[in-house]
């Protein structure tokens, strides 16, 4: 392991040094937030179509069997299980026929079988499928063979699901699958947690909105339009309060009225240490907010803490900072104030194409596109520039290059661990 370069005595630590001993690690700070939060209270009911993407808020237990009876996994005849010969053939009277949504309605006699299709139930007497193209039908004479052993083909009442089982937990965001699984129990309104009321803005006399004028020395604020998407995406209720400006009443009127509709706050930029930041001062003035610095690369300033009620996240202002702060604090403390199951996101291991230059003291996140090689392997390239003011290295990208503290750079072949993006969201 790399010994970590140190920072020079006559200097306080900036996010140009790769090395501060202030700086907390990812997954301290991860955690950190994490134990200082509790699901949100209030629940409502909603049609089961509107329930995508919505966080359960109590067990499910199915109030059916599933399936409902026993039924034929395949066309065929349906028969007993002592009818099957030991060897040779054997011929059957067939009976009747059983439909989907039709039984045959009598029970089977010895020597009797019927002709069955996919999901119909089985009649009394029979326990047994026979597929057919092993059978042989003349008129209604059935011939069969001793390749089927009893039970085959079958699925047993209560095979997927029993009656009474639990087959959902609570904190289960719904997705497709799960919609469907609650229709088939035939549930038509769920009981889920409350939308996540969510206010953000961005500070800086520098940005201008969309359909502004740019003046020189001006830029687009892209921030809270990537901030909207990765909100919108985890199913918050938005409320966008525009830009801010760079003074202390127009900040301080912001957090006030933040705090009095939303339950969480999200600001990017005005959280380093310029003159002309007013977020610390006036959150230590309104709230319990705690100032920090990563141990990560891009991202390192990060604050949190409450205003009253309402959870604050302050962002750095760089357009790739806000995204990799983003998912790697905030979405995860967004999930657990819904009430969702917190995981880790998946990593898998992939061979690096690129060069990667790193120096020891901090975590990095670079941006790369993970594929697959013909030989099955994975692969990963970075996108190009890694700078945390270029957004096109998030846009090209599928996922992250994970570089840990220690590394000091990554060699072309070398292999890396990945966090792909379809794990974050």
């Amino acid at each position: 392991m790399s010994e970590a370069p140190k920072t020079r005595p006559d200097h306080d630590p900036s996010c140009q040094d790769d090395y501060d001993s202030e700086s907390l690690p990812v997954e301290a700070a991860r955690a950190r937030i994490l134990d200082n939060l509790q699901p949100l209270r209030g629940y409502e009911q909603v049609a089961l179509r509107s329930a995508l993407g919505r966080i359960l808020a109590q067990d499910i237990h199915s109030p059916v069997a599933v399936p409902h009876g026993t039924n034929s996994a395949m066309d065929g005849y349906a028969l007993a299980g002592s009818d099957l010969p030991a060897d040779g053939n054997r011929e059957l009277c067939i009976a009747g026929t059983a439909w989907a949504g039709r039984p045959y309605p009598q029970a089977l006699q010895p020597g009797e079988c019927v002709r069955i299709f996919t999901g119909a139930i089985l009649p009394d007497g029979a326990d047994t499928v026979v597929i057919q193209e092993r059978a042989e039908r003349r008129d209604d004479t059935l011939i069969i063979d001793n390749s089927t052993r009893s039970g085959d083909n079958v699925r047993a009442a209560g095979e997927d699901i029993a009656k009474g089982a639990r087959v959902m937990a609570a904190g289960t965001r719904l997705q497709p699958a799960e919609l469907g699984l609650l229709a088939s129990l035939g549930l038509g309104e769920i009981t889920v947690r409350r939308r996540l009321r969510v206010a953000f803005f961005s500070t800086g006399d520098e940005l201008r909105s969309i359909g502004e004028p740019l003046e020189p020395g001006m830029i687009y604020d892209s921030n809270r339009y990537t901030l909207f998407g990765m909100l919108e995406r985890l199913g918050c209720e938005l409320i966008d309060m525009g830009v801010v400006r760079d003074t202390p009443e127009a900040t301080d009127t912001a957090f006030r009225e933040a705090a009095d509709c939303a339950d969480v706050l999200i600001t990017s930029g005005g959280v380093s240490v310029g003159e002309a930041d007013y977020v610390k001062t006036t959150l230590e003035a309104l709230g319990e907010v705690g100032f920090w610095k990563v141990a990560m690369k891009p991202g390192r300033p990060l604050a949190f803490g409450r205003i009253s009620d309402c959870v604050f996240f302050g962002l750095p202002g760089n357009p790739v900072s806000v995204m990799v702060t983003f998912y790697q604090f905030v979405q995860p403390a967004l999930r657990k104030l819904m009430g969702e199951a917190v995981t880790d996101p998946i990593t898998v291991r992939a061979r690096c194409q690129s060069g990667l230059k790193k120096r020891p003291g901090r975590f990095e996140f670079q941006r790369g596109i993970l594929s697959q090689g013909d030989d099955g392997e994975l692969n990963v390239h970075k996108t190009g520039a890694q700078g945390s003011g270029i957004l096109t290295s998030m846009s090209h990208a599928n996922c992250f290059i994970l570089l840990p503290v220690e590394a000091s750079g990554i060699e072309p072949g070398d292999w890396v661990d990945v966090q792909p993006f379809h794990g974050l969201v």
